[in-house]
């Protein structure tokens, strides 16, 4: 079946694929008779038109659990459609373009779709808890008869003081119960029971703007009922799809004048979106004494201080991150690759990692997991650019926070000046990091989105790294400051200006349309005043001041070896692109069109 068919859930492949179909058309096959199959093969049989046909296949007899009026409703109208039904036949094969059925025959089908409903997952059978039909056995308060710690909802469950069908009805209830259950858990609290109730509406959408509503065995079926139906379903899906703003920050009761101000409208970043603005580090670095090492080859301000042992030069550099998700793992394996990007930014080779860690306040058995698993993550990462962790420091805290200190070896390190007049400039990793978090933090980001961009940021970016080190004049990377911050301080440290194309400037997927909804990271207002810079006042030209973390290399490449560096690092799997060139000093350090 994965081979050749498609799953009606999860939703996106599905309908990207229905999408596909629709242009041409053909046979279908929806496998499965329930409802939710009956549904389905209704609405394609309606959108195909005379462009195909649909046939419904089902193992056992279709429409199970229905009211006997409600069932010959449903099948009256399947037949006024054309929809040909197989029962009792089981399915052997999906191939390209049919169906084997298990005594033989063939079903054509240029598209086979499973709705074939709830099926419990194998794994369950190994979990040693009490199952019914493979699904966990639960009791009133919805905990598992085996072990009453573990709570079991939805399609996953059986009901053992009032079994019911799978249906999203019951599940929906079953949600409050459960919070309040594992609340009361960890409080002290009494628990809920959770008690289903016996009758429900069924609301079945016949394909066209018509439906059938069944209740107390019961049916009619009119464009009231559609309309009725499409309003329940578009209003729940919006609750998923637009849940409430997150508040702002109260201020405490007594609090002094101008903490409002301080604070701001919205609950601080975390990762890079945290950092302390542009300004105010150079004013600090500004303000150290002025001491002078001979074996000292940068100043305050670089990627990495780099210190000379005869011919060999070590990087050694430094990054922490206020925890921005809720899993110690992801947390660390990012704030790793994070604190090795200044590495890799001055051509180094990673060597030695000191962990630096905060916890939140926990219980001792609580420490050591979260520990263990900070430390395995980072460790995976580290073993893997050839680096080792050679030990740190802990201590608790108000929040989770993780960092490392990083030394690197190299012969000549990369630093932010050394670009020349005409050198494209190269990006290895899309930007957008901070607007994403941001609208997560504040529920306005997909889901999607921001997994996407998770799976990026897990991604190491050593093997680009050891693509342009050879090549690259001048080379950072890309965190708190900014696209724009980094390439201006670029421009800067080479006494050149920086143009960049805003057009080929790569964007995790959902951050511009979340920028041009006005979404901005906390930092994002002093990022943007601390570049001279020209740019247009576009959703594009926003996300050049967004921080980003674990963000990727920018450098500085002889414009003749651009174009081949690139696809060179794109087949490494990394969204790399020319974004821009060096060119003489302007009036404006960065000019963005």
């Amino acid at each position: 079946f994965m081979d050749h068919g498609i799953a009606a859930k999860p939703l996106g492949p599905f309908a990207e694929r229905w999408a596909a179909f629709r242009k041409t058309g053909g046979p279908v096959a929806v496998i499965g008779g329930g409802v939710a199959g009956v549904e389905l093969a209704m609405a394609m049989a309606h959108a195909l038109g005379s462009k195909g046909s649909v046939t419904i296949i089902e193992a056992k007899t279709v429409l199970q659990g229905l009211s006997a009026p409600t069932r010959q409703r449903l099948l009256a109208e399947l037949k006024a459609q054309g929809i040909a039904l197989e029962e009792n036949a089981e399915v052997t094969y999906v191939g390209g373009s049919q169906v084997t059925l298990k005594d033989g025959r063939t079903i054509e089908a240029a598209l086979s779709v499973g709705a074939a409903g709830a099926r419990p997952y194998p794994w369950l059978a190994e979990t040693g808890l009490d199952l019914t039909d493979g699904y966990i056995t639960v009791d009133a308060q919805l905990r598992a008869l085996t072990d009453p710690s573990i709570y079991a909802v939805g399609d996953c469950a059986h009901l053992a003081h009032a079994p019911r069908p799978k249906a999203g009805v019951f599940a929906v209830r079953q949600a409050p119960v459960l919070t309040h259950n594992i609340r009361a858990d960890l409080t002290g609290a009494a628990r809920k029971r959770y008690q289903p109730q016996s009758h429900y509406l069924k609301l079945v959408s016949l394909g066209r703007k018509s439906a059938l509503a069944d209740k107390w065995n019961r049916s009619f079926q009119s464009d009231l009922a559609w309309v009725w139906k499409d309003r329940i379903d578009r209003k729940f899906m919006d609750r998923l799809n637009q849940p409430p703003a997150m508040d702002a920050p109260k201020i405490p009761k007594g609090a002094a004048k101008g903490m409002a101000d301080a604070l701001g409208p919205k609950p601080l970043c975390g990762a890079c979106g945290a950092k302390v603005g542009a300004s105010l580090l150079d004013d600090a670095i500004a303000g150290l004494p002025k001491l002078t090492r001979s074996d000292l080859e940068t100043t305050p301000g670089d990627d990495a201080a780099v210190l000379r042992f005869g011919d060999t030069r070590q990087v050694l550099s430094t990054d922490q991150l206020r925890a921005f998700w809720n899993d110690p793992s992801v947390m660390a394996r990012i704030t790793a690759l994070h604190a090795l990007g200044d590495v890799w930014a001055m051509a180094a080779t990673p060597q030695v990692a000191l962990a630096q860690i905060a916890l939140p306040r926990m219980a001792e058995t609580m420490q050591a997991q979260w520990l263990a698993e900070i430390m395995g993550a980072a460790g995976e990462v580290f073993a893997a650019e050839g680096a080792a962790i050679a030990g740190g420091h802990t201590t608790l805290g108000a929040e989770l926070v993780i960092g490392f200190t990083v030394t690197g070896t190299t012969g000549k390190a990369a630093t932010l000046n050394g670009a020349e007049d005409g050198d494209a400039l190269i990006l290895t990793r899309p930007i957008g990091v901070g607007t994403l978090l941001a609208a997560e933090m504040d529920m306005r980001a997909h889901g999607d989105d921001v997994a996407a961009m998770l799976e990026t940021l897990m991604t190491s970016q050593g093997d680009a790294a050891r693509t342009l080190s050879p090549v690259a004049n001048a080379m950072t990377d890309v965190t708190g400051f900014g696209l724009a911050g980094h390439a201006a301080r670029m421009a800067e440290a080479s006494d050149l200006s920086v143009e960049i194309d805003l057009q080929a400037v790569p964007l995790f997927q959902g951050a511009e349309a979340l920028a041009a909804a006005g979404v901005r990271s906390t930092i994002w207002p002093a990022n943007r005043a601390a570049v001279q810079a020209q740019v247009p006042d576009t959703p594009r030209g926003a996300l050049l001041f967004d921080p980003q973390t674990a963000g990727g290399l920018l450098a500085a490449v002889p414009h003749a070896k651009a174009e081949q560096i690139v696809k060179d690092i794109e087949q490494l799997g990394h969204q790399a692109a020319v974004i821009g060139r060096f060119v003489s000093p302007e009036p404006v350090r960065l000019r963005a069109q």
